[in-house]
């Protein structure tokens, strides 16, 4: 594997990662290396899912759809497994919620 390789796996897992966390609802607050991290293994998960129903995802568009789907699959299952309830009363977020949470963290400003 060479330099161009990482660097092609590394630019691929960026934008994989960060098309599904557009298209995630809600707030993923990641750094830009996790969010690497996630699609990376998003197109991992995806191709091998995409293997599983016969379909080819190794290169081409077929690839960035089986990363992205990944990608989306990955966050998920971890909001799913790391889901916490918005209140006590045992309620889960809405969407309301996590628009005061944005609101509330640029508000704060660069300084906290």
């Amino acid at each position: 594997m060479t330099i161009g390789n990482v660097l092609g796996w590394a630019v691929f897992g960026l934008v994989a990662g960060a098309l599904a966390r557009l298209l995630h609802p809600g707030r993923d607050p990641m750094t830009w290396l996790w969010t690497m991290l996630l699609g990376i293994g998003g197109a991992l998960a995806g191709g091998y899912l995409a293997g599983l129903l016969g379909m080819d995802a190794s290169n081409g568009l077929g690839s960035w759809v089986a990363a992205i789907v990944g990608s989306l699959l990955l966050l998920v299952g971890y909001n799913v497994l790391s889901a916490r309830s918005g209140s006590l009363s045992g309620t889960s977020a809405t969407n309301d919620d996590y628009k005061r949470a944005v609101f509330d963290d640029l508000s704060r400003g660069p300084d906290r």
